[in-house]
Formats: structure tokens, sequence, C-alpha cells
């Protein structure tokens, strides 16, 4: 298969740590609302979700189980790249976000560098984000490299220089903008993002957080990239109107490639795209 540079990468993030269910009762977070939210989401044009789970009580979670039990019905009941998060939420543990990998996935996060998220504080030392890496690798996952910030981008040469390439031989990347202590989600930031990837990068994709969504998707497909949307990173569509599903985000990504002639990839192109088995 030879993948078109028309074809559009669409990531959807459905869920989050961040928001609660009590703030916002459209968020996926059963396992039954989540898989029905990859549904709508990939007969909408998306080829991978990345996935963040909750307990019983709507709250995050990395509970093994239910990460293996997740993986397993988004496979049988959708087609789309599955992708965990291990970053969860910023209070988790290091040893609980490794033990993310034994659910098996086809891809999973690994932000490049510490950042600060709001109040809070993101942790990703150089030990962990070793250990993570040669995990993955180990495992024969692919990663996506989370960049947050500049620093990120010269962070993730220097994981390539000493570990080399991830599995399946391919380098995404995915460019988390607009996050409170972050790079700002503004085209500035975006090229110089851009320009300063190391040349084993085969692909990458943005992401814009809240009202920064647009301006980043909008740069993203002038550049050539892929988009990443979703409830966990937006939750209006305009000043006073909420997001009623991810399908929505993701339908809106569609029509935004359609005018930069970008169709939605498909998940077997996705696959081909990240290297996946």
């Amino acid at each position: 298969m030879s993948l078109s540079p028309a074809a559009l990468l669409i990531t959807v993030a459905p869920t989050g740590a961040e928001t609660t269910k009590s703030d916002c009762p459209q968020l996926p977070t059963t396992l039954s609302e989540l898989v029905g939210a990859a549904k709508e989401s990939e007969e909408a044009g998306a080829a991978m979700v990345h996935v963040h789970i909750r307990d019983d009580d709507d709250r995050p979670s990395l509970d093994p189980e239910r990460l293996k039990d997740t993986v397993a019905a988004l496979r049988e009941g959708t087609g789309l790249v599955v992708q965990l998060s291990t970053g969860g939420s910023v209070h988790d543990p290091f040893e609980a976000r490794l033990k993310v990998l034994d659910a098996t996935p086809d891809s999973c996060s690994l932000t490049m560098g510490t950042t600060n998220f709001g109040d809070d504080v993101f942790s990703n030392p150089w030990p962990f984000i070793c250990d993570l890496y040669q995990l993955s690798q180990e495992r024969e996952v692919v990663p996506e490299f989370e960049l947050f910030d500049l620093g990120h981008v010269a962070a993730l040469a220097r994981l390539i220089a000493r570990y080399g390439l991830p599995y399946g031989g391919k380098v995404h990347v995915d460019f988390v903008m607009g996050v409170p202590g972050g790079m700002p989600g503004t085209t500035d930031a975006l090229v110089a993002g851009v320009a300063a990837l190391p040349p084993e990068v085969t692909s990458w994709s943005a992401t814009g957080i809240g009202r920064t969504t647009l301006a980043v998707g909008l740069a993203a497909l002038s550049k050539g990239g892929h988009l990443r949307v979703g409830m966990e990173d937006v939750l209006t569509l305009s000043r006073g109107v909420p997001v009623e599903s991810n399908a929505q985000l993701v339908e809106r990504a569609v029509a935004m490639g359609a005018l930069a002639q970008r169709r939605p990839m498909t998940p077997s192109e996705a696959r081909e795209l990240l290297g996946c088995r």
C-alpha cells in the first residue's frame, strides 16, 4: 500500500483525565460509552483512538484489568488503532504508568519531558522516559511522542540517538499545544517545533487545547501535518456552544481537511503510517 500525501490521520481523544462527568455529562467514561464514542468517531473519519480510562466513580484510573478489557473491547468493536495513554493523570506513579503496556495496545503515548500543567506538574523525568521507551521497543508497541514544549523536541533527538528507532521503524510525534505551562497554541510555535524535528521523524500531528483547537488544526493542515481532536482537549465548538459528542469534533476535522484537499486516512493506512503490527 502506498500512502497518499493527501491522506489525513485523525486521532480522537474522547475522555482524558481532567474533566469530570459531573461537569460534562456527555463525556464518555464507562467502557460502553467509550466504545460507542470510538465507533461513532471511526464512522466519522477517525483512524486512531487515544485512550484514558475511568473507574466506577468516573475517576481517572490505570487499573491493569480495566485497561486490558478496554483494549479488547475497542478491538472487538472497532478497527481503530488503539493507543493507550501512559500519562494517566498527573498524580499517577511511574510504576503504574509503565504497567500500561501490559495491556498490549497497538500504540502508547510517550511524553518527552516534564511540563507545568495548569496548577499541577506532569512529571516525565529522563530516566522514566528511557525506561518507557525501551519497554515499548521490547513489547512491540509503537510510541507516539508527545511534545508539550520545544525542549521536548531536543529530548526526542537525544532519545533516538541513544536507543535507536521505535518498534516498527517509524517515528510519529504529536505537538500538544495550548496547555497552561506548555508551548502556546499558535502558528509560530508550531512552525518552530516542526523546524526543530529530528530527521528520523516520519509523521507528525498537532493538538490544540481549548480555544487553540482551531488555530492549531488549521496551522497543522497548512504545514502538511495530521490532527488529534476530542473531548479530552476541547469541550466547546464555539463560545458558549458545548460539544455534544466526540464524533462532532471528528466531523469538523474531516471538514477542515477537505478544505485542504486532505481525505481521512483509514485505520489500515494509519497502521502503515505508524508502523503498527
